[in-house]
């Protein structure tokens, strides 16, 4: 049964004079999917006792509060069965869990805190590919391997004192789970593909009695004192599984909180066609991240799969594949019935923005249930007491039914540069609106940009000669000079500050003198005291001007038009700051390093910059 809003709030102000622990009934949870909006949903009632699943919780400002004690709380170790035979053994793999809930009497149902990791048994040797090469240059107008399409991202997991401290007394079991090929885990670890999410699915099918759990005995362990409700979190890989579970749509999974986490597996080791690394690892890829994550014991056993990983990411041409297809999960949110709390960093260079703000918009287009946080800090949540706050009350609502009024709020927390947090309730900002900013050479490689062509400007070009080992901050400095490895251009100081919300996107009309190249952007922030911000980054592989499906071959000396995106953001850039554009070929932190030093020559007046800008742009001169 469902009752009202106004019933629930009447209801829970009743039970909060109430000085002793109340039992509740856990009626039906709150609804998710495809509702008209994420700020006005149904809420489930919490009604007197009237059957056996019974849930014992207690409200302290409005939030359970923490009335059980850790030190009877019960801890199991098993493994689940899941439906996967992903080493290829002849028998489905088991995920090794650990259970921490709290010691309540027989009839107790509680929900289900979970977040599986490939990381609780640590890494293995992290065996990078060698970047100091040449690209490849495709021989035909199609790709290069002849398939056409018809990281590592480090955090540490949980362990059972940060959550289990935290959320067991308040009448929640927390679950630690080690990902398929890890830890005390069977089978292969596969990095983000079906097997693993079907993986970690296995456990929320557990919790609702779709799958068997078995102990250190081989006896099977039921679920009884779970009420069903599951909500997954996790940093990094962890978070990336949550997502990756929600898209299966699988029952009882009524909440995920993906922190720094991946939508998409292709744009964390690709961009655009070229072949990057996540910021600090260096040559690593799918392949690696799953060699590095495999602790499980006869790793061995997966040697055959990893060298299929090691063909199939096709680091030749860069191209997106099947491969990379079905580690996308943004084609699969139309199945996501899960509400979500997305929470990333602004400036994280490993899990970069691109993944938050496509998911974000894939969320937005299927009207699911969510909120988001933004910080400005790197691969990491929030350090802030709000945050967690924010998190106990989200838990509280979607997996108790607490009627907490958190989705009565504006749907973005966003962090400024000053640490001043804001509230707001779209993302990108709902003013932001595409600005386009011209390329004008004033002299040899260096020139403005104009928010309005110059007329009957004579198309000169400027050229630069790749340096793939150059440090890319020292080819960003000093805007001013000429530099041979690079081409800036920048605008006069604004007289305004401007906020940029949203990806930003690079067109250049250009030419190179090798028939491959990889191509870099970086939109610089140059401040009037003469030290500069790097706002964000885009890279591209030149071959793939038609799309990522497919690299074609491109003749030395003729022109083409390169357009690729840059890394989404919030910034606000302030006034006397100068808005700069630099383009380099290879970047030394994130591309392949090729021994050739192709030069890459464009035509600015053909040239140009779009931001997505609150506001109207505003110059002192």
């Amino acid at each position: 049964m469902k009752i009202g809003r106004i019933t629930i709030s009447l209801l829970l102000s009743l039970l909060l004079i109430l000085s002793s622990t109340t039992t509740f009934t856990l009626a039906e949870t709150p609804e998710q999917g495809n509702s008209d909006s994420p700020m006005d949903l149904p809420l489930n009632g919490l009604i007197p006792e009237t059957n056996s699943e019974t849930t014992a919780i207690e409200l302290e400002d409005g939030k359970t509060a923490p009335i059980y004690s850790t030190e009877d709380a019960i801890i199991e170790n098993l493994w689940i069965e899941t439906e996967i035979d992903s080493d290829r053994t002849g028998e489905n793999d088991m995920v090794s869990i650990q259970v921490m809930r709290p010691n309540t009497d027989e009839d107790i149902k509680i929900p289900t805190i979970l977040e599986v990791s490939p990381y609780r048994a640590g890494l293995r040797p992290l065996n990078f590919f060698d970047v100091d090469h040449d690209l490849t240059p495709v021989s035909h107008n199609g790709n290069g391997h002849g398939r056409t399409f018809d990281g590592k991202p480090m955090s540490s997991p949980q362990n059972l004192g940060n959550l289990g401290n935290f959320y067991v007394p308040r009448g929640y079991a927390v679950i630690l789970a080690e990902s398929i090929g890890s830890g005390s885990s069977t089978g292969c670890a596969t990095t983000g593909d079906p097997n693993e999410t079907l993986g970690a699915k296995a456990i929320v099918d557990w919790l609702n009695g779709e799958a068997k759990a078995f102990n250190d005995d081989g006896d099977e362990v039921a679920a009884d004192w779970s009420t069903g409700n599951v909500g997954m979190t996790g940093a990094s890989y962890n978070g990336t599984l949550a997502n990756a579970v929600a898209t299966t749509g699988v029952e009882g999974l009524q909440t995920i909180v993906p922190v720094v986490a991946i939508s998409n597996w292709y744009d964390y080791f690709r961009a655009n066609g070229a072949v990057v690394a996540p910021g600090g690892f260096q040559g690593e890829d799918a392949s690696v991240l799953a060699d590095a994550v495999m602790t499980r014991d006869n790793a061995e056993v997966c040697d055959p799969i990893l060298d299929e990983m090691v063909e199939d990411e096709d680091r030749i041409t860069g191209d997106y594949n099947e491969f990379w297809d079905e580690r996308n999960y943004l084609n699969d949110v139309n199945k996501v019935e899960a509400s979500v709390l997305v929470v990333h960093g602004l400036n994280d260079l490993n899990v970069r923005t691109n993944q938050f703000a496509q998911w974000w918009d894939a969320l937005s287009d299927h009207n699911v249930p969510r909120k988001m946080y933004l910080h400005q800090g790197g691969h990491s949540a929030p350090g802030t007491s709000e945050y967690q706050e924010t998190l106990h009350r989200w838990f509280d609502y979607w997996l108790y039914g607490i009627d907490n009024g958190i989705m009565d709020e504006p749907t973005l927390d966003i962090q400024r540069e000053d640490g001043t947090w804001h509230k707001e309730n779209s993302w990108p900002h709902v003013d932001a609106n595409t600005t386009k900013l011209h390329f004008q050479p004033t002299e040899e490689n260096l020139g403005e940009l104009k928010d309005s062509p110059v007329p009957n400007q004579p198309h000169e070009t400027h050229s630069l000669v790749d340096a793939p080992n150059t440090n890319p901050e020292s080819l960003v400095s000093d805007p001013d000079d000429t530099h041979d490895n690079r081409l800036v251009y920048t605008s006069d100081p604004l007289s305004s500050s401007v906020r940029m919300s949203g990806n930003a996107e690079v067109s250049i009309r250009a030419n190179l003198d090798q028939p491959v190249s990889n191509l870099t952007a970086y939109l610089v922030d140059y401040n009037e005291d003469g030290t500069f911000t790097t706002v964000s980054r885009g890279w591209m592989d030149a071959q793939n001007i038609h799309g990522i499906e497919r690299s074609i071959n491109l003749v030395p000396g003729r022109d083409y038009t390169f357009k690729w995106d840059m890394q989404a953001h919030d910034y606000v850039f302030n006034e006397g700051s100068s808005i700069g554009i630099v383009i380099m070929a290879s970047d030394r932190d994130h591309t392949i390093r090729p021994i050739t030093e192709t030069e890459v020559t464009i035509t600015p007046t053909r040239s140009y910059l779009e931001l997505p800008l609150v506001g109207d742009l505003n110059f002192e001169n």
